[in-house]
C-alpha cells in the first residue's frame, strides 16, 4: 500500500483530519491501517471505493484539461480529412485503422450519422497500428486527397471485409479511377507523414490504446459506439454548445 493510499484511508476512517494525516510517519500509518483491518475488515471496501472515486475524478479532470489543450488540433487540423458538413455545429473525431474490424462496424454508424444529421462534421485521424497493410492503406487514403477521391476511397476500403494490403488497396484505388502512379508518388508526401505522426501523438496524449476511438465534444470514447449512443453523444455536445 502506497503512502498516499494509506493516508487517504486513515483520513476516511476518521482517525485524524486530512491536514494532520500528512504528519504521520509511515510506521504509524501502517499500524493504524492494520488495527482497522483486524477490527473491522468490511470498512476497507468502503475506503477503497472512495479512493477509486477520487482517482477517477482526477483522471477525468486530467482528460478534460488535455482535451481542451488539443481541441484546436483535433477539430481544425487542415491536414485531416473532413466528411459530412464542413461547417457543422458538432465535430466527431475518429481515430481508426482500415484493418480494424470494429472500425469497419463503426464506419457503418458514422456513414448513417452523416446521412441523417446535416449538421455534423467528421474529422478522420488515420491511425494505422495493426499491420504494414494498415500503414499502406492509410498512406494511400491520405494521398488520394490530391485527386479528390478521399471520401470514395475511404468508404470503399471500409467495405472491404478482408485484410487490406498493398495489392488489395491498389485494386480498390484502380476501381474508383485513381491514377496509381500519381497515388504512389503522393503517398510519400510530407503531409502524409505529418498526419500519421500527429495522429500517433494525439492518441498517446489522449490516452487512447486502440481503434476505433472517438472524441465528441468534451467526451473521450475509446471503443466501438453503436448508433443510439453516437446520436446521444452528438446531441449532448450540440445542446452544450447551444
Amino acid at each position: 500500500m502506497s503512502r498516499i493510499t494509506a493516508t487517504v484511508l486513515i483520513t476516511f476512517l476518521g482517525f485524524v483530519p486530512a491536514a494532520q494525516a500528512q504528519d504521520f510517519t509511515e510506521e504509524q500509518i501502517k499500524e493504524l491501517v492494520l488495527q482497522t483491518i483486524l477490527e473491522n475488515p468490511d470498512v476497507i471496501r468502503s475506503a477503497l471505493i472512495l479512493l477509486q472515486q477520487q482517482e477517477q475524478a482526477t483522471e477525468a479532470a486530467a482528460a478534460v484539461e488535455t482535451l481542451a489543450a488539443q481541441r484546436q488540433m483535433l477539430e481544425q487540423d487542415p491536414n485531416a480529412p473532413v466528411l459530412g458538413n464542413p461547417d457543422g455545429d458538432v465535430t466527431v473525431v475518429e481515430f481508426f485503422d482500415y484493418n480494424c474490424p470494429y472500425c469497419k462496424k463503426a464506419a457503418d454508424v458514422v456513414e448513417k450519422l452523416i446521412a441523417n444529421d446535416p449538421n455534423v462534421r467528421v474529422v478522420y485521424r488515420e491511425w494505422p497500428i495493426l499491420s504494414e497493410g494498415s500503414v499502406y492503406a492509410a498512406r494511400a487514403a491520405l494521398a488520394s486527397r490530391e485527386q479528390g477521391k478521399y471520401e470514395e476511397f475511404h468508404w470503399e476500403m471500409m467495405e472491404q471485409r478482408g485484410r487490406l494490403d498493398e495489392k488489395s488497396v491498389l485494386k480498390i484505388a484502380k476501381s474508383i479511377g485513381l491514377d496509381l502512379d500519381r497515388l504512389k508518388e503522393d503517398m510519400n508526401a510530407p503531409e502524409v507523414d505529418e498526419h500519421i505522426e500527429t495522429t500517433h501523438a494525439l492518441a498517446k496524449t489522449l490516452g487512447f490504446g486502440g481503434t476505433p476511438s472517438f472524441v465528441i465534444g468534451d467526451a473521450l470514447a475509446p471503443g466501438m459506439i453503436e448508433m443510439p449512443t453516437m446520436i446521444e453523444m452528438v446531441e449532448a455536445s450540440r445542446n452544450k454548445t447551444n
